[in-house]
């Protein structure tokens, strides 16, 4: 298929403080002194949280692990094991909506879209997925201006699932979770809370939002790039378009897995009374207006994403969580959505910040980044960040869509004393 115009074009303009590119913010984090953030959010300026001010100020340099760290350096970064009993299979599928044109190149008639499937397998398979093309990896390498690592380096990151491993389960029985990745994100960012799921036996289905993307690789090598980053400035329509459009893509990717034609061989497994969202940043803010457009999914959260619009009147009444960073979104702080948002949820709902936490610790980037000698938070360690991630996740999870009590979504653990429960009526955290 021929490109649309303008389709592939390098995104050359300075990233703007509402953007977020994770190796380059965390290039920013570790050349400066401080952790600068950006300015308090608003609805009306910002589609992601704790977005650094420095992001286009970040010269071509390689940034040395900050002194202290565990992890050991390796060219050839890993994943942690999953945790569940189910080996992990995936596959992954090219979707094309013919029913709307692409809202970032209007000379695409459909919307494409790559979609990364995470499940629990009956065996082992032959050979491990790769973590995402050389191709993506070095337009991610080369916007952040990281020198002196390979530009295939994050393509050889090792994972823990097996491509099209035979999955496991009963008609009808395995419940359904889709992962949306920040702006500027692939959906290879949160692999590693997608294996864990799959393991513990969900079907995950990891979306990247074609053109908001550094990097989306479709098969037989053709890869766009992010022309969402080229509108300026990003302003409230700009977010708003972002949380329209990901909306209908999820809507989309739902229709492709449990209508009556699913795109997926092994979708008859899929339980489609179980669904639910979550995301990072961008794609944690567009887990409300998703689920305010789209009744299918029964539960979200929001992972350290500002969030766009606010929420009608009616409210939302399905289970919803909040799941950021201490400095960025403690109640009545930098960040007000949360605060504006939280009186619109009117079910089951919680606040949680994780202290020491930055913007990307709920991603797979900031262990990656460790690995490689290129970055640490001194704050919270990259393999920590991602064992609490994924345990609060999939409580949250566990407890709406398999209906089974999580204390620990109720009171603090002395297991993860980094997770503070938020009381935001109190602006208290604890």
């Amino acid at each position: 298929m021929t490109e649309p115009e303008g389709a592939t074009r390098r995104y050359a303009g300075r990233v703007p403080r509402t953007g977020m590119i994770a190796l380059a913010g965390l290039l920013a984090l570790a050349a400066s002194a401080s952790l600068a953030v950006a300015p308090a959010a608003s609805a009306s300026t910002s589609g992601t949280a704790g977005a650094p001010t420095a992001l286009a100020a970040v010269g071509p340099q390689t940034v040395p692990a900050v002194a202290g760290a565990r992890t050991a350096v390796s060219s050839t970064p890993y994943l942690p094991k999953p945790t569940g009993s189910h080996p992990v299979g995936t596959t992954f599928l090219h979707l094309k909506d013919t029913s709307r044109p692409d809202p970032w190149v209007p000379a695409a008639k459909a919307r494409e879209l790559m979609v990364s499937l995470w499940y629990p397998a009956t065996s082992p398979g032959r050979r491990t997925a790769p973590y995402m093309t050389a191709k993506e990896s070095e337009l991610l390498i080369e916007d952040a201006k990281l020198t002196g690592v390979p530009p295939d380096a994050l393509s050889k990151t090792r994972t823990n699932a097996f491509v099209d491993a035979e999955p496991a389960g009963r008609k009808h029985s395995l419940p359904l979770v889709v992962l949306s990745p920040g702006f500027t994100e692939p959906r290879s960012s949160l692999t590693a809370l997608a294996e864990d799921l799959a393991s513990q036996g969900y079907v995950v289905a990891g979306i990247d939002h074609t053109y908001e993307s550094l990097g989306t690789t479709f098969p037989g090598g053709r890869t766009t790039t992010c022309v969402a980053c080229e509108v300026a400035p990003k302003g409230a329509e700009f977010w708003s378009k972002v949380g329209r459009s990901r909306a209908a893509d999820t809507s989309f990717v739902l229709d492709s897995l449990t209508g009556p034609h699913p795109k997926w061989r092994s979708a008859a497994l899929i339980d489609a009374s179980r669904i639910a969202m979550a995301g990072q940043s961008a794609g944690g803010a567009v887990t409300i207006p998703t689920m305010l457009k789209d009744t299918r999914v029964r539960a979200g959260i929001d992972m350290d994403g500002t969030t766009f619009d606010p929420i009608p009147d009616s409210g939302l009444s399905r289970p919803f969580m909040f799941l950021g960073s201490q400095a960025m979104h403690s109640p009545g702080g930098k960040d007000t959505t949360w605060d504006r948002d939280w009186r619109q949820l009117t079910g089951w709902r919680r606040w949680l910040v994780v202290t020491g936490a930055e913007h990307f610790s709920f991603t797979d980037t900031s262990l990656l980044l460790e690995q490689l000698g290129v970055y640490r938070n001194p704050g919270l360690a990259g393999a920590r960040a991602v064992e609490i991630t994924r345990r609060y996740v999939r409580a949250f999870f566990d407890l709406h869509l398999l209906k089974k009590p999580q204390p620990l979504l109720d009171n603090p653990s002395t297991t993860y004393p980094e997770l503070k429960l938020c009381a935001p009526e109190k602006k208290t955290c604890k």
